[in-house]
């Protein structure tokens, strides 16, 4: 079985527009981030590989989530169209490219992008994606060759508020 955890990045400040790339996280969205990756840290998830917008609020997203896990920070592989959006079909041939000894893979991304990407990779997803919302598919599969739209299986959600 092959994981990828979909991560929208944490609450940002609501201002600053005019730089959006370096707006950075609000005191609340550090708490949800610290959340939610303490939960999964709770659940004993592990990241073997972490790809991130390089935008700011996302990066520091992600070095939360990378700290309570345990995963290099300086490991994080930043990806330059998780910040610009990408289709279903790129983020498939992504992933179909990922190293086999990778399990469990987390991409920390934008509304709305990370919303279509688990809405395309699920037969099913009705909810929302609100910030730092945390989505785990799982992929009955041996390889990530073996990866592709509609062949996920939602494995669960984590929403901050619901915590």
């Amino acid at each position: 079985m092959k994981r990828v955890i979909i991560v929208r990045h944490a609450k940002s400040v609501p201002y600053g527009y005019d730089d959006d790339f370096n707006r950075d996280l609000t005191e609340r969205g550090v708490n949800d981030a610290d959340k939610i990756s303490s939960r999964l840290k709770e659940m004993r998830i592990n990241a073997d590989l972490v790809i991130a917008s390089p935008a700011t609020r996302t990066m520091h997203t992600a070095r939360i989530f990378c700290q309570n896990l345990g995963f290099d920070v300086k490991s994080i592989r930043q990806d330059p169209t998780f910040y610009e959006g990408m289709t279903t079909h790129d983020f498939v041939d992504l992933v179909q490219e990922l190293p086999e000894e990778a399990q469990t893979v987390f991409v920390f991304g934008h509304n709305p992008t990370v919303y279509y990407l688990v809405y395309n990779l699920v037969k099913y997803f009705n909810a929302d994606m609100p910030t730092c919302s945390t989505v785990a598919l799982d992929f009955e599969v041996q390889t990530w060759k073996d990866v592709s739209a509609r062949g996920g299986k939602l494995a669960f959600q984590l929403v901050p508020k619901g915590m």
